[in-house]
C-alpha cells in the first residue's frame, strides 16, 4: 500500500483587537465587514490548493495570527469545515488554536473543542499586570484565570502558555512569579521567549538605543541589562526543568508527550501549506510566502478563477536544504542525528560537514556522539554562531 505524503497546514488570522507596544506580526484592527472578507477568500485558498494535494494527509493544523479568537466563532467553524471537506486529515492530528485572554468565551471554547480542535495557545505573557499594561495587552491576569478555567472545565488538556521575559523594567523576581503564577497548574506546554526590539513597533521607538546597548554589553536604561538578561534564561531553564518542563526546543518547554507536534515540523523541515496573507509554505524543496497586501488578497481569491499569487518564491539548492537541515535541527536538544542526515539526503553528514562539526565542537556549542549532535547549553544561548557555520 502507498505511503500518503504528510503536511502541516499553518493558517493566518490577521485580526487583533489592539496592536500590542512590542509586536511587528502581520495584524491589525479590521471591521467585521473584513473579516468575514477575508475568511470567505481563506476558504477558496483552502479549498484551491487542497484539491491539488489529495495524495497528501494532515497531521497537523495551527490557526495563528493575529488574534484568531477574536473571530466570531461561525468563522472558525467555517474554516475547519472547508479544511475537514477538502484534505485528508489524521485522526490523531494535533489542532491548535491560538487565543489570548479577554477574547474568547466558554462558550466558543465548547465550539472549538467540538469541531476537533485539541490544542489552546493563550498569549499571556506575564501575570504582573504593570507588565501587561506596559507591553499593550488587552487583558490582565484576571481575565487569563477566568479563560484558563473555562478551557481546563472544557476538558483541554494540551494547553500552551507564551511567557516573555527582558521587558523593560522587569525583574528576576517579577518573573519567578509569573512562573509560579502559572505553572501551579499544571499546564502542558510553555513558550518562553526574550524580548526582541522590532522595527515598526511603539517599543523600537521607545526603547531600541536601550536595546543596541544591551546588546554590546553595555547598561541599558529601561532594559535589563546582559547580566540579569542571563539570570533570567538560566532561572528560566532551571525552574522549569525541576518541575518536569523538559527544554525540547530554544523557546519550548513540555511535559514529556506534549511536544508541540506542528512546530517540531517547522524544525526537521516537513512539508507545509500556509494559508493566508503573508503565510509561508515548504513544498517540493520550495519556499513559498503569500502576498501581504489583503485587499489584493481577497480580490485574488474571491473570483470564479482565483489568482494564487506569491510575494515570495525561492526553490532551493541540495546545499540550502542541507543547511536549513542542520540549523533547524539544533534548534532542539534532540539535534541532528547521522541516519536520519543520510536517509533525507543520502550523503555521509561527517562527509559534509565535518569542519563544521569540529569548530562547533571545539567552541563548546554542540556534542558529537557519533550519532546525533546536538546542542549544549552553551549552543542553545548561542544559536547566532551556529547558524553562521552552516549559511
Amino acid at each position: 500500500m502507498k505511503t500518503r505524503r504528510e503536511i502541516e497546514l499553518y493558517i493566518h488570522i490577521p485580526f487583533c483587537v489592539r496592536k500590542c507596544n512590542y509586536c511587528d506580526f502581520l495584524s491589525y484592527t479590521a471591521s467585521d465587514k473584513l473579516k468575514e472578507d477575508y475568511i470567505n477568500a481563506l476558504c477558496s485558498e483552502i479549498a484551491y490548493k487542497g484539491a491539488k494535494l489529495s495524495e497528501c494527509t494532515v497531521t497537523s493544523i495551527y490557526i495563528g495570527g493575529g488574534t484568531p479568537s477574536t473571530l466570531l466563532t461561525k468563522l472558525i467553524v467555517r474554516i475547519m469545515d472547508t479544511a475537514n471537506d477538502t484534505f485528508t486529515i489524521d485522526d490523531d492530528a494535533e489542532i491548535t488554536i491560538e487565543c489570548n485572554p479577554g477574547t474568547v468565551t466558554k462558550e466558543a471554547l465548547g465550539v472549538y473543542k467540538t469541531i476537533g480542535i485539541n490544542r489552546l495557545s493563550f498569549g499571556l505573557q506575564s501575570s504582573q499586570d504593570s507588565e501587561l499594561k506596559l507591553l499593550g495587552r488587552i487583558h490582565d491576569y484576571k481575565s487569563f484565570l477566568t479563560s484558563l478555567d473555562s478551557a481546563l472545565r472544557l476538558g483541554f488538556n494540551n494547553v500552551n502558555v507564551d511567557i516573555m521575559y527582558g521587558l523593560p523594567g522587569q525583574t528576576v523576581s517579577s518573573l519567578k512569579k509569573t512562573f509560579s503564577d502559572v505553572v501551579k497548574f499544571g499546564l502542558k506546554h510553555l513558550s518562553v521567549y526574550s524580548l526582541i526590539i522590532e522595527e515598526n513597533t511603539l517599543f523600537y521607538d521607545k526603547y531600541n538605543e536601550d536595546y543596541i546597548t544591551r546588546c554590546k554589553g553595555g547598561m541599558p536604561s529601561f532594559l535589563p541589562d546582559e547580566d540579569t538578561l542571563c539570570e533570567m534564561t538560566d532561572f528560566t531553564y532551571a525552574y522549569l526543568n525541576s518541575r518536569g518542563y523538559n527544554q525540547y526546543e530554544i523557546s519550548n518547554y513540555a511535559k514529556k508527550g506534549f511536544e508541540c507536534k506542528h512546530n517540531i515540523g517547522y524544525w526537521k523541515r516537513k512539508e507545509y501549506i500556509g494559508f493566508g496573507i503573508g503565510a509561508a509554505s515548504l513544498y517540493n524543496e520550495t519556499r513559498y510566502r503569500n502576498i501581504t497586501d489583503i485587499d489584493k488578497y481577497i480580490g485574488n481569491w474571491s473570483v470564479s478563477n482565483p489568482v494564487n499569487e506569491y510575494e515570495e518564491e525561492d526553490k532551493l539548492s541540495s546545499e540550502e536544504c542541507m543547511a536549513e537541515f542542520m540549523i533547524l535541527g539544533l534548534r532542539m536538544n534532540a539535534g541532528v542525528g547521522y541516519e536520519e542526515f543520510y536517509s533525507t539526503f543520502n550523503r555521509s553528514l561527517g562527509d559534509v560537514y565535518r569542519e563544521e562539526i569540529d569548530t562547533l565542537t571545539a567552541q563548546g556549542l554542540v556534542v558529537n556522539d557519533g550519532n546525533f549532535i546536538k546542542p549544549t547549553r552553551k549552543g542553545f544561548e548561542l544559536q547566532n554562531i551556529i547558524a553562521r557555520e552552516f549559511v
